[in-house]
């Protein structure tokens, strides 16, 4: 056990706005049975180290069945729901909030979005783990990239076809590449002072958490919601009670 974690205060976060154009109401259509929201809270209350678990929307449906999987709801202002709010004042409202609410001072933040349903309360302690034992500010999880490399991408400029970096060998060997890596959109963790200071997950000392590419899913899609469900059928998930046992104050936020 990484002893530099064990009496750190962390917040967990789960962004989750009502409005959703390529997949209207996403975060709580049923996937297997369960809202696309429960796959992210499970997890992440089985932690180890997330001390507090929120939920922020703008949505009172998406809040009611986040608070029924286990998650604090808190309402979000209109401005951080817009289509083109993003994601940093989120979860610096986020922090801001849960601190004056509960006169917590945290020590660290983590931002699990719920359409990167595949992560594991392992990958999350990991990640955390991670952060604390090796002096970064901040954490962000990968997965290797074996299909889009710098060196085979190019730009159309007057339909004649140009090399994205002229540097890079013409036709090199696959194997030769170098090896690159994508965010997977599962974790982003920081140091909560970093982030209050800095406004980001990127800047100051920014480590890497890698994750097996069978875990990596990211639903913006129809086709990305298919491809989740015929992974994720594979899987047992059982310990997440499906959509049908609910309770009576929830009924309507789950029919």
């Amino acid at each position: 056990m990484d002893q530099s974690i064990t009496r750190k205060k962390i917040l967990g976060i789960i962004p989750a706005r009502g409005g959703s154009k390529g997949i209207p109401r996403k975060n709580i259509n049923l996937l297997l049975g369960r809202p696309l929201i429960a796959y992210t809270i499970g997890p992440a209350l089985k932690s180890r180290w997330i001390t507090d678990l929120v939920i922020s929307s703008d949505d009172d449906m998406i809040l009611a069945v986040g608070a029924y999987y286990g998650a604090r709801p808190l309402r979000r202002p209109y401005h951080l729901a817009i289509d083109t709010a993003h994601s940093i004042p989120v979860v610096y409202h986020a922090l801001t909030e849960m601190e004056r609410e509960t006169g917590i001072t945290y020590d660290g933040v983590i931002m699990l979005q719920p359409t990167t349903p595949m992560r594991t309360s392992e990958d999350i302690d990991n990640a955390l783990e991670k952060l604390f034992s090796t002096g970064a500010d901040s954490i962000i999880s990968v997965v290797e990239s074996n299909g889009v490399n710098p060196e085979w991408m190019k730009h159309i400029v007057n339909d004649a076809l140009i090399d994205y970096d002229p540097t890079l060998p013409e036709m090199g060997r696959r194997q030769d590449a170098l090896k690159l890596y994508i965010r997977n959109g599962a974790i982003y963790a920081a140091r909560a002072e970093h982030l209050k200071r800095r406004q980001s997950f990127k800047n100051g000392v920014c480590r890497p958490f890698v994750m097996p590419e069978a875990r990596w899913v990211n639903i913006d899609s129809l086709r990305d919601w298919a491809l989740a469900e015929a992974l994720m059928q594979k899987e047992d998930w059982s310990w997440i009670k499906p959509a049908h046992d609910r309770r009576e104050s929830v009924a309507t936020a789950l029919a």
